[in-house]
C-alpha cells in the first residue's frame, strides 16, 4: 500500500472520506480482489477538489503567487548591507631613474589594512514605482487564485463527467442483461416452435445471431465500465486497486429551470473567464503606472558606519584604526526616460485598451453560453417527461408484438424491433436523465458557483 496520498494535508469530510478509501485495501487484504467503495455524486466532487493532483499543483503555483507578492512588499523595507576585508601588503619597491636603483621599504604606516562597515539605504520616493509592483503582484495573486478555483471546479466537473458516464453505463449493463434474459427465453421458444414446424430455419438463425450480438453488446458495456471507473480514478487521485462505484442513480433530485435564472444572470460578472481578464486589466493598470514612475525623479536615503585601518584620512597616513560614519540624501533623474518612455507607454495603453475588448467578449460569450446551458437544460427536463411516458407504452407494445408472433400473426423482424425500441426507450431516459443533471453542472460551472 503506497501512503503517498496521506501526505496532502485534508479536513473535514473529504479528508475522511479519503482515509477511509486509503484503508480499504488494507481491511481486505487477505482477500483475493479488494470490495468496490462506492461514493455517491456529492462525495466524488469533494474527493476530486480536494485530491486531484492538478488542484495541488494550481494551489502550489497559488502560494508561490503570494510568496512574491510578500517578497514585492518586502522590497519597501530598506536594504542593509555589511562588508569587511582585510590586506597585507608586501614591501614598497622604489625605483630610481625610471626603472634603475631598485629598492625596498616597507609601506608606512603599517603593512596590515582592514576595513569592517555597515550601509544602508532607503527609497522615500519614485514615483510610485514601489505602489505599482505591489499593485502588480497583488493582481497576479488573485489571478493565481482564480486560476486554483477554477481547475478545481474544471477538475469537479471532469468527476461529475466521469460519474454520470458510469451511472449510465451501469444502467445500459442492467438493460442489456435483461435483453440477453429476454433473447435467451425468445430463442428457446423459437426453437420450441420450429420443433413443431410452426416457424422456419431462418428465424432459429436469426434469434441466435440476435442472442450473440446482445451479449457481444453486454462485454461491451463491462470493459466500458471498467475504463471509466480508472478514469475517475485518476482524477480521485485513489489508488487502481479500488473500484469505486456510483452509489447515486441517474434519477437524481434536479432542481426546477426556473430557480436557476439567478446563475444565468450572475454568470457574465461570476464566470472564472470574466475574473481572470478583470484582473488582467489590473495587472496591466499597474505596469502602466510603473511605466509612468519612469518620468518621476528618485528620492532615497541612505547611510554608513564603518572601523578602517589604518587611519589614511590624515596625511601621512597615521598608525591608528578609525571609525566614521555618515547619512546622506540622493536624488537623481534619467533624463532619457523624456524620449525612451513614451513608446512604452503607447504600448501599455495600447494592451489595456485590448485586454477591455477581450473582456467584453467574454461577458458576451459568458451572457450566451449560460444562457444556451438554461434552454437545453429545460429541453432535457421535456425530454425525460416524455421518455419516462413512452417506456411504459413501448413495454406494452413488446408484450402485444411477441404475443403476436408466437401466434403466428407476426414477423420476427418485428417482434425484434420491438424488443429493440423498449430497449432504447429505457436507455434514452437513462441518458436524457444524466444529461439534464450534466448541464446542470455546467451552468454552476459556468456562473463560477461550483
Amino acid at each position: 500500500m503506497n501512503f503517498i496520498y496521506l501526505k496532502p494535508v485534508l479536513t473535514g469530510l473529504a479528508g475522511i472520506l479519503l482515509c477511509q478509501i486509503l484503508m480499504l485495501p488494507l481491511n481486505v487484504a487477505a482477500q483475493q480482489n479488494s470490495r468496490p467503495f462506492q461514493l455517491s455524486l456529492q462525495e466524488a466532487i469533494m474527493l476530486g477538489k480536494s485530491n486531484n493532483n492538478l488542484v495541488k499543483a494550481a494551489q502550489s503555483e497559488e502560494n508561490a503567487a503570494r510568496a512574491d507578492l510578500k517578497d514585492a512588499k518586502i522590497a519597501a523595507l530598506p536594504t542593509i548591507t555589511a562588508g569587511g576585508d582585510y590586506q597585507r601588503f608586501t614591501s614598497l619597491t622604489l625605483y630610481e631613474s625610471f626603472l634603475g636603483g631598485a629598492h625596498s621599504v616597507p609601506k608606512r604606516p603599517s603593512s596590515n589594512g582592514a576595513d569592517l562597515n555597515v550601509s544602508a539605504a532607503v527609497n522615500l520616493y519614485s514615483g510610485g514605482r514601489q505602489k505599482a509592483f505591489e499593485a502588480e503582484q497583488k493582481g497576479k495573486r488573485d489571478l493565481a487564485t482564480v486560476a486554483t478555483q477554477e481547475q478545481t471546479a474544471n477538475v469537479a466537473l471532469q468527476v461529475v463527467a466521469q460519474y454520470l458516464s458510469m451511472v449510465r453505463l451501469n444502467d445500459q449493463k442492467r438493460f442489456i442483461e435483461e435483453q440477453v434474459i429476454r433473447a435467451q427465453t425468445r430463442l428457446k421458444n423459437i426453437n420450441a416452435l420450429y420443433s413443431n414446424q410452426k416457424v422456419t430455419r431462418s428465424d432459429v438463425l436469426r434469434a441466435e445471431l440476435v442472442l450473440s450480438a446482445v451479449k457481444l453488446n453486454l462485454e461491451q458495456a463491462e470493459n466500458d465500465i471498467i475504463i471509466s471507473s480508472q478514469k475517475l480514478n485518476v482524477l480521485l487521485n485513489v489508488p487502481d486497486s479500488l473500484r469505486v462505484l456510483p452509489a447515486d442513480s441517474a434519477n437524481m433530485s434536479r432542481p426546477r429551470a426556473d430557480t436557476l435564472l439567478q446563475l444565468v444572470s450572475e454568470a457574465a460578472r461570476n464566470a472564472y473567464a470574466v475574473q481572470r481578464s478583470g484582473y488582467n486589466i489590473k495587472i496591466q493598470d499597474a505596469r502602466i503606472r510603473g511605466i509612468k514612475s519612469n518620468y518621476a525623479p528618485s528620492l532615497s536615503l541612505f547611510s554608513a558606519y564603518g572601523i578602517s585601518y589604518p587611519n589614511t584620512i590624515f596625511y601621512p597616513p597615521v598608525d591608528q584604526a578609525y571609525s566614521i560614519g555618515f547619512v546622506g540624501l540622493k536624488v537623481s533623474y534619467n533624463i532619457s526616460s523624456l524620449y525612451q518612455n513614451k513608446n512604452k507607454m503607447l504600448a501599455g495603453r495600447m494592451r489595456r485598451l485590448e485586454l477591455n475588448y477581450v473582456q467584453q467578449n467574454t461577458k458576451d460569450n459568458v451572457r450566451q453560453e449560460a444562457g444556451s446551458l438554461l434552454i437545453k437544460y429545460q429541453e432535457a427536463l421535456n425530454r425525460i417527461s416524455v421518455t419516462e411516458k413512452s417506456i411504459e407504452q413501448a413495454r406494452v407494445n413488446y408484450k402485444i408484438v411477441s404475443a403476436k408472433y408466437f401466434n403466428q400473426l407476426a414477423l420476427l423482424t418485428d417482434l425484434l424491433d420491438a424488443d429493440n425500441l423498449y430497449q432504447e426507450s429505457r436507455f434514452n431516459l437513462v441518458q436524457a436523465q444524466t444529461n439534464a443533471q450534466f448541464i446542470y453542472y455546467q451552468l454552476l460551472y459556468t456562473s463560477a458557483t461550483f
